[in-house]
């Protein structure tokens, strides 16, 4: 019998794949990769769906520190938002297929499959991660039968309660998806670009729960990573734990966005990022002190490209690699401690301690120079020079 590999997550769509893939000849293997959104009272009982549905085997794995390291590390340093909104929480896909392809490996098959529809941006991470990581077969059952109904919850439904598999009853108005990185939520009022209900609220509290005092967090970064909250030290994932909760409770980093998928159609989600809009703030107060105006002015630039890249499906591209070198080159000197003011639904820097600030202690600016009046009149002459000659040839009048 032919092995196949599942990326499983215990949901409808995958819980369909698993009767539908040995009904088309295959054994199944079920992987299931927590990248920090499931507890493990939930892993176990992912485990026991997928044996019930007939995997032939079925493993968990656990990589949150993994994403901190090859994903929200490089996010951090970008300084960048897709679309200058969005920051790409659904980049833990990458590591799903990485895992899924060692598996495959492991197990000796070239065959892999996913729970993705054809109506997302989903498929288009997985199947070219998969392209990307070797020459392997792709299957995606739910595509398939989307050719043949028009409801597929329904039909998927019909089809495991004909095999004598339960369904559970209990659903949420809202499609979540949730890793250490944050969630986003979908569905219901929300795709109709309404205002969504209080169910939405998941990392965030609601506004009538925020706290009355606001909080100071000291937040420590060596070469661009953080590394210490309030002078203890935490490892990747569980530093960004702490600001999610943190965070959360200010309702700091929920958004409502809408914007341009991947397939070429509008999407609304509501994503809620507490802790990723806490690094991101700090980081960008330490680094734009220590870095060169042409630093500073270049950088946005090759982080702007290395989200739309992560965001699009091009993870494994060996571009994405090239670009997160040059922003690991750049962090050298961003070494240091920033404060930050959690208030509600808003995160201050208000102080920063860099180890190699780009000051000049005989000036201060708008306060005291170590010039003289003849050398700025000079440089401003000189600065202004092309677009006064312009007008001068041009005769450019008011």
């Amino acid at each position: 019998m032919k092995k196949i590999v599942l990326a499983f997550s215990g949901g409808l769509d995958t819980s369909f794949c698993v009767p539908y893939l040995i009904e088309q000849g295959f054994e199944v293997h079920t992987i299931f990769v927590n990248t920090g959104g499931t507890s493990k009272k939930e892993q176990i009982k992912i485990t026991n769906r997928a044996m019930e549905l007939g995997a032939k085997k079925h493993i968990n794995k656990n990589i949150d520190q993994s994403l901190w390291k090859e994903i929200i590390k490089p996010l951090i340093w970008s300084g960048s938002l897709y679309q200058d909104r969005y920051p790409a929480l659904c980049s833990d896909r990458y590591l799903i297929v990485k895992e899924a392809v060692a598996l495959s490996n492991k197990l000796k098959t070239k065959n892999i499959a996913h729970g993705c529809t054809g109506m997302g941006n989903d498929q288009v991470r997985f199947d070219l991660s998969i392209q990307a990581l070797g020459s392997f077969n792709t299957f995606s059952p739910i595509r398939e039968i989307q050719n043949k109904s028009k409801d597929v919850r329904a039909y998927e439904i019909k089809y495991l309660k004909e095999r004598g598999f339960k369904v559970s009853s209990l659903s949420s108005s809202y499609s979540v998806n949730e890793n250490i990185m944050g969630v986003t939520v979908s569905g219901s009022e929300i795709d109709d670009w309404k205002e969504p209900s209080d169910e939405s609220y998941i990392l965030c509290k609601k506004p009538d729960q925020y706290p009355k005092k606001d909080k100071k967090i000291k937040i420590e970064f060596i070469k661009g990573e953080a590394k210490k909250i309030n002078g203890r030290s935490l490892k990747g994932a569980d530093l960004l734990r702490k600001l999610n909760t943190d965070g959360g409770s200010y309702g700091i980093g929920r958004e409502i966005y809408t914007g341009d998928t991947i397939i070429g159609i509008k999407g609304r989600i509501l994503f809620e990022a507490p802790g990723i809009t806490i690094l991101q703030k700090a980081h960008k107060a330490l680094e734009e002190t220590v870095l060169t105006d042409k630093q500073s002015f270049f950088k946005p630039i090759i982080g702007k490209k290395w989200v739309e890249l992560v965001y699009s499906g091009f993870y494994f591209d060996p571009l994405t690699k090239n670009l997160e070198n040059f922003l690991e080159d750049i962090q050298q000197s961003v070494n240091g401690a920033v404060e930050v003011c959690l208030s509600s639904g808003r995160v201050t820097a208000i102080s920063v301690d860099a180890k190699k600030k780009l000051v000049n202690k005989d000036s201060t600016y708008a306060q005291s120079a170590s010039w003289g009046i003849e050398e700025s009149s000079g440089f401003i002459k000189l600065f202004g020079q092309s677009s006064s000659t312009w007008a001068k040839v041009n005769k450019n009048k008011l």
